[in-house]
């Protein structure tokens, strides 16, 4: 159904049922803060009374929440539980295909962490992102910081590991700043290269105990380790993440990709437009992008802001720096 403009709107309101009424407790969330947040972001209001919900607005309005909300009571009937956040992202995701299933979006569950949290797609596109790493060998996933790119790899590559798909993790990144001057920082290799590395440690710790991580970590199953330590090495029955791969060099990304090996599967991410390399250094992932799409066996997949899965101020900020004609994103 296409969104109408602003004179085509009017007045309208539709009442939707719901059988169980534990579930649509669920479903309003509590003092119905799920309900407000569908009011805001749709731009209706949404008046309970016992099983019966009533949407007063727009008619596309009220199509796109009574969407969001048969939706997500079905998610609930099939034991996802539903946040404030997934709210949010059912709007989103809605708004844009009104087509589109959540569930077989949010029910593609990736991983289960150590917390019990469930790692699931939130958005189309990470649909698209994690059936791709299933299909394919080489993907690249490019966009804005917050769309879940590293961390979606991640827990995929965990998933792998724990199920004996792969035998080694190997996260990877550039350390852009430190360059060649890595001999000057003080301390050893470890604390020297480390600042680097924490965002990668900071996501595998989300997912994984820490006493279990750093135990396959003292076993070389998982590796965190600087982009320039891959160098004359073939990485076999293994799952390799690239992070940050707009700081990698052309000749960093051809070697990092020549390291593959047989049974083995590569995720490179990063934001073309927040490059630290120095001025004049071409981007091993801009230029990857030009020379390798189009390979079979090789699938990029590409994020917006849309696809931002952090606080909603986060795609405020995005917005505010592009409108100011700024070239980095947050």
């Amino acid at each position: 159904m296409r969104k109408p403009d602003s004179k085509e709107r009017y007045q309208s309101s539709k009442k939707i049922s719901f059988a169980d009424p534990q579930l649509l407790g669920l479903l309003c969330g509590s003092q119905n803060a799920h309900l407000k947040i569908l009011e805001e972001r749709v731009g209706i209001s949404i008046h309970v009374r016992g099983n019966d919900l009533t949407l007063h607005g727009g008619d596309w309005e009220i199509e796109l929440a009574e969407k969001a909300l048969t939706q997500l009571y079905d998610l609930l009937k099939n034991d996802y539980p539903v946040y404030s956040n997934d709210v949010d992202y059912a709007v989103r995701i809605l708004s844009s295909n009104q087509a589109a299933n959540l569930k077989d979006i949010f029910l593609d569950r990736v991983y289960i962490a150590s917390s019990k949290k469930v790692i699931t797609p939130k958005s189309i596109n990470q649909k698209h992102y994690i059936d791709s790493i299933r299909r394919f060998d080489i993907v690249f996933a490019i966009g804005p910081a917050g769309t879940g790119k590293t961390y979606l790899a991640m827990a995929m590559a965990i998933a792998q590991l724990m199920k004996k798909e792969v035998n080694r993790l190997v996260l990877a990144r550039p350390a852009v700043e430190a360059g060649e001057r890595l001999g000057f920082l003080p301390g050893d290799l470890y604390e020297k290269v480390n600042p680097y590395l924490r965002p990668l440690y900071d996501a595998l710790h989300d997912m994984m105990d820490f006493v279990d991580a750093s135990r396959l970590i003292q076993r070389g199953t998982i590796e965190v380790a600087p982009l320039a330590f891959m160098r004359g090495r073939t990485l076999n029955d293994s799952f390799v993440i690239l992070d940050e791969a707009q700081n990698a060099t052309s000749d960093q990304m051809k070697m990092f990709l020549t390291r593959l090996g047989f049974s083995s599967k590569a995720v490179i991410t990063g934001d073309v437009t927040q490059t630290d390399l120095p001025e004049g250094k071409i981007s091993g992932l801009v230029e990857a992008r030009r020379v390798l799409e189009g390979i079979k066996g090789i699938q990029f997949v590409y994020f917006s802001r849309d696809d931002v899965i952090r606080h909603p101020l986060v795609q405020e900020i995005i917005d505010a720096y592009e409108k100011n004609g700024g070239k980095k994103t947050i």
